[in-house]
C-alpha cells in the first residue's frame, strides 16, 4: 500500500469515526475547563491561606501545595481512581480526572496568586487603610484588581499544561480525544498520520485557549488604564 493510499485510508476511517472522535474531543474540553475552574478556586484558597497571619493556616497551605507539586499527577490520578474506592469513596472517572487536575494545578496556581498579590506596591494597601477600608474591601477593590493582570500569563501557561496532561485520562478508562484517535491508529495501522492529526487538534485547542486568556488579560489591563500586552 502506498503512502497516499494509507493517508486516504486514515482520512476515511477518521470520517467514519467522527461521532466518537467528536465525543472524545468534548470529553477533553470538559476535563480541561472543569479542571481549570477547580484549580482556579483552589489556587485562590491556598494562595490566601499562604498569606494568612496565622502560622497554622500558612503551614497547612504549604504542606498541601508542596505535596501536590512534589508528587506525580500520574500517581495522583491512579490513586483517586484505584485506591480511593478501597477507602469507601468512589468517583466517576471524569470526576477523578477533574479532581486530580484541580489539586495538582491548583497547587501551582496558588504560588501565582501569592506572588502576584505580594507584587502589588504596599503603598496601595496603605492608601486603602487611610481611606478606612476593611481588609476585604482593600483586597477586593484595591489589591486584586492590580494583581489579577499579573496572574493571567502564568495562569495561561498552567492552563496549556493542564490541556496537555489530559491524555492521561485514557489510562483510567476515559474515552478522550487521544483514546479515540488511538482507536483509529489501531484500525488503520498508520501511526504517523493519526498522531499528526492529533498534534494539530491539541495545537488548535491550545491556541484557542491562549487567545481567550490574552483577551482576558487585555480587558483586565484596560480596566487599570494599562496598555494591552496580550500575545496572539
Amino acid at each position: 500500500m502506498t503512502e497516499a493510499s494509507e493517508s486516504l485510508s486514515v482520512l476515511t476511517e477518521v470520517t467514519r469515526s467522527l461521532p466518537s472522535i467528536g465525543a472524545g474531543l468534548w470529553v477533553t474540553v470538559q476535563a480541561t475547563v472543569l479542571g481549570a475552574l477547580t484549580a482556579l478556586v483552589l489556587a485562590f484558597v491556598l494562595g490566601f491561606m499562604a498569606r494568612s497571619r496565622r502560622g497554622l493556616v500558612r503551614g497547612v497551605s504549604r504542606v498541601v501545595v508542596e505535596f501536590f507539586r512534589g508528587t506525580s499527577l500520574y500517581v495522583q490520578l491512579f490513586w483517586l481512581f484505584f485506591a480511593l474506592p478501597i477507602l469507601g469513596f468512589k468517583l466517576a472517572p471524569l470526576a477523578c480526572a477533574v479532581v486530580a487536575f484541580g489539586l495538582n494545578y491548583g497547587a501551582y496556581g496558588s504560588e501565582v496568586v501569592r506572588g502576584a498579590i505580594d507584587a502589588v506596591p504596599r503603598a496601595q494597601a496603605e492608601a486603602a487603610v487611610a481611606l478606612n477600608m476593611t481588609p476585604w474591601q482593600r483586597m477586593r477593590l484595591v489589591v486584586l484588581p492590580q494583581a489579577w493582570p499579573q496572574m493571567i500569563p502564568p495562569f495561561n501557561n498552567l492552563l496549556i499544561q493542564l490541556l496537555k496532561c489530559t491524555p492521561l485520562m485514557s489510562l483510567i478508562t476515559i474515552s478522550d480525544i487521544t483514546f479515540q484517535m488511538d482507536q483509529v491508529r489501531s484500525t488503520t495501522g498508520d501511526t504517523a498520520t493519526v498522531y499528526l492529526l492529533l498534534l494539530v487538534v491539541y495545537f488548535v485547542l491550545a491556541y484557542v485557549l491562549t487567545l481567550a486568556m490574552n483577551a482576558l488579560e487585555s480587558v483586565a489591563k484596560a480596566r487599570l488604564g494599562q496598555p494591552a500586552g496580550g500575545r496572539a
